[in-house]
């Protein structure tokens, strides 16, 4: 397959940042209630965190590796381009929190500074930081023998303070606390006001910054900026035999905390000795890593932002709907039997996952229980069945993927603890990550082996669930559940070989699957039968897909995608794109599905999974997609997919000018998808409850008038 014209292809970095710039969009649309709207600069500012740490890390080492080329590299411009980009975003975003801050005020919700307090607050603060928030202090001494760039955290806000005795300049560092104490802290009310005043601890450190230093230094005045360091978050796990993969992934998180700084986001009224001052002892001598700000940073900590005021304020409550399958029998494997179960989170509960994991932890009938987990929660529920599982005698197996990146110490805790306990641990493939949503249930029934498998998008994770929008297929089809297996038996015994004829798995057989359906679409159209392509995925950014699409628009095929963050594919090129449209939703939960549907002359083959289309995901990762065989599930996503489409509201175009303007409603009614997904599955779940009651099976766990009433 030929190479692709680069004007054909948009940078994946660029295109990132486009998508950061949606997110910011939405915090800059006064239809979002406006405690969203403040979270929604916290969760721009943790994405643009991730971004330098892991894309612009990557750019700056091809920069490095081609600095004595004769001729500038492409590396080199496309680092100008974001650098230029990401100015102009964080002036947007500079903007949009100062009107957010007068906003907040005119609801009487007053987010001050230490110039701003009244007696009572100064004197209330005083004593707060005396009994609750020195303790986690401990200043910085910056010293001629100071090696700074060893003892700065990577993404942690300092205050640089600048002690001035004479001609004299002492510097010192403190890290604002990101453990055991808020970042907002809501002062107490003056009297019978309504008004409701917070601070953030950095303005109280500033407050208090004579209590830290007067008793041990002496200075005449002093000054405060503030700063964060971003390090590049990559690094190499070494091939040496004597070390297990989990102390190679010890030793590079460790190798992390000292890794090339890449970004240095500081006040821009800093003065210049103290910015000098900084790239000297943090080793910057590239203006690529300097981005001036406003006087706050690790702004993330804004997607906490307390829910103060009035109801209006924040998003109305969508509660979570009960699958009305898994209700209607005494266990869940009855449900699963009965027929094949789609969820759609975070519309549905994800207790009907945590319930079939602890009701096999128990099930005498349960024999094993495996499991790929990728990030899970804190507090996992799924962790203490697995492991109150081993205490009833199963056999559980669980593959622990200790690179999923910013995951890895709490994947390698997770890993000690299981393991004390029992549970069978491995880390997969040493050259791929899994990234696969897998969970597979072995159970005695009537003198034989019964599997019951789950295949998802999503992780096995019950917090993010709560606003990742990700699908789980439950299924008793053997042939299914046979698969999946297989993939389990591969994890352990990676140069075996299997045929897969349901699952689509990478890197074995997922590339030349995806292309031989878009062979069979373009096949379909140059014979003049139906054809077409949808797609949702999180990214798509592999040359090779993106030009097989590109062949496929050209042979007359309709192709619809939606696309949540890189999109690399020019949409709309004549003679090229024509017949593509590509589109992004960002509104209160995070796209997270991935749904292929090929019309396959009518046939409208379906496949939901963990896999995007990136190199990486189809060459690099173990991804596991199933094909949806029910005809009533194939309908149910088929028509979520379709409300998707019609979305006028939080529908983004993507264009090559990477311009994100709103998809244009005309005179159509306003269609908002994940409000009227949720009202749709509602129903879906009515319909279901009925159906349910003219049978024998169900137990008293449902109510159909409750949900009616919800609806």
């Amino acid at each position: 397959m030929s190479a692709i014209n680069s004007d054909l292809l948009i940078d994946k970095e660029l295109s990132w940042l486009s998508f950061n710039e949606r997110v910011l969009q939405e915090a800059c649309d006064t239809n979002v209630p406006l405690i969203e709207r403040v979270r929604f600069l916290g969760i721009f500012s943790s994405n643009m965190d991730e971004f330098f740490k892991v894309r612009v890390a990557a750019v700056r080492r091809e920069i490095l590796l081609t600095a004595y080329a004769d001729t500038p590299s492409r590396s080199q411009a496309l680092m100008h381009s974001i650098q230029d980009k990401v100015l102009a975003l964080q002036e947007r975003f500079d903007a949009t929190y100062h009107a957010l801050m007068k906003d907040l005020v005119r609801a009487n919700i007053y987010l001050i500074n230490e110039t701003q307090l009244s007696e009572f607050h100064h004197a209330w603060l005083k004593k707060y930081f005396k009994d609750r928030l020195v303790r986690h202090i401990a200043p910085l001494i910056l010293t001629k023998q100071s090696e700074l760039v060893n003892h700065i955290n990577d993404d942690s806000t300092y205050l640089c303070a600048a002690l001035y005795s004479g001609e004299k300049i002492r510097y010192a560092f403190v890290k604002i606390p990101d453990a055991g104490i808020p970042r907002f802290i809501e002062l107490p009310h003056e009297k019978a006001s309504k008004v409701r005043h917070f601070i953030l601890v950095d303005n109280i450190i500033r407050h208090c910054l004579d209590e830290l230093f007067e008793p041990f230094f002496d200075y005449d005045r002093s000054e405060v900026y503030s700063m964060k360091m971003t390090r590049d978050a990559d690094f190499d796990i070494t091939d040496e035999l004597e070390k297990t993969q989990l102390e190679q992934m010890t030793n590079a998180i460790r190798k992390r905390l000292q890794a090339q700084p890449v970004r240095l986001v500081f006040d821009r009224n800093m003065p210049n000795h103290m910015l000098k001052m900084l790239k000297k002892n943090l080793h910057i001598s590239s203006t690529e890593c300097l981005i001036p700000g406003g006087r706050y940073h690790s702004f993330r900590d804004f997607m906490d932002f307390p829910t103060a005021g009035r109801k209006k304020l924040v998003n109305e409550k969508l509660p979570a709907l009960n699958s009305e399958q898994f209700s209607a029998f005494n266990n869940s494997f009855d449900a699963i039997k009965h027929g094949d179960i789609v969820l759609n989170y975070p519309y549905h509960k994800f207790s009907h996952f945590t319930e079939l994991v602890r009701q096999a932890a128990y099930d005498p009938a349960v024999t094993s229980i495996k499991i790929n987990l990728y990030r899970v929660a804190k507090n996992s529920h799924i962790m203490q069945s697995l492991i109150d599982a081993v205490k009833n005698g199963k056999r559980v197996t669980a593959v622990i993927e200790l690179r999923a990146r910013f995951d890895e110490q709490s994947n390698i805790d997770w890993t000690k603890r299981l393991a004390e306990a029992g549970v069978k641990v491995h880390h997969g493939i040493p050259s791929l990550k899994v990234h696969s949503k897998l969970c597979l249930i072995a159970r005695e029934e009537q003198g034989s082996t019964q599997l019951y498998a789950h295949i998802g998008t999503g992780n096995f994770n019950e917090g993010t669930a709560r606003f990742y929008t990700d699908l789980s297929l439950f299924t008793a089809d053997q042939a299914i559940a046979a698969e999946v297996q297989h993939v389990f038996e591969l994890l352990k015994r990676p140069y075996q070989r299997d045929q897969f004829n349901h699952l689509i798995v990478s890197p074995f057989n997922s590339r030349q699957q995806w292309l031989q359906l878009i062979d069979d679409e373009i096949d379909a159209a140059s014979r003049g039968e139906k054809s077409g392509i949808t797609l949702k995925l999180n990214n798509l950014v592999d040359d090779i897909m993106v030009n097989k699409l590109y062949q496929a628009s050209q042979a007359g095929v309709k192709i619809k995608l939606m696309i949540r963050g890189m999109c690399t594919l020019v949409p709309q090129i004549a003679g090229i794109s024509d017949n593509i449209e590509v589109y992004s939703i960002v509104d209160r939960f995070l796209e997270h599905s991935r749904i292929m549907l090929f019309s396959a002359a009518g046939q409208n083959k379906l496949f939901m999974g963990s896999s995007d289309w990136m190199t990486r995901n189809l060459d690099e990762r173990v991804e596991v997609c199933t094909p949806i065989y029910s005809a009533a599930l194939k309908k149910m996503i088929m028509n979520l997919m379709q409300i998707q489409f019609s979305d006028n509201t939080k529908s983004r175009i993507v264009n090559q000018a990477q311009s994100n303007p709103y998809k244009s409603r005309g005179n159509k009614k306003k269609v908002r998808s994940q409000i009227a997904i949720h009202q749709y599955l509602t129903q879906y779940e009515i319909k279901q409850a009925q159906r349910f009651a003219n049978n024998v099976t169900h137990s008293e766990g449902w109510h159909i008038e409750s949900l009616q009433q919800k609806a």
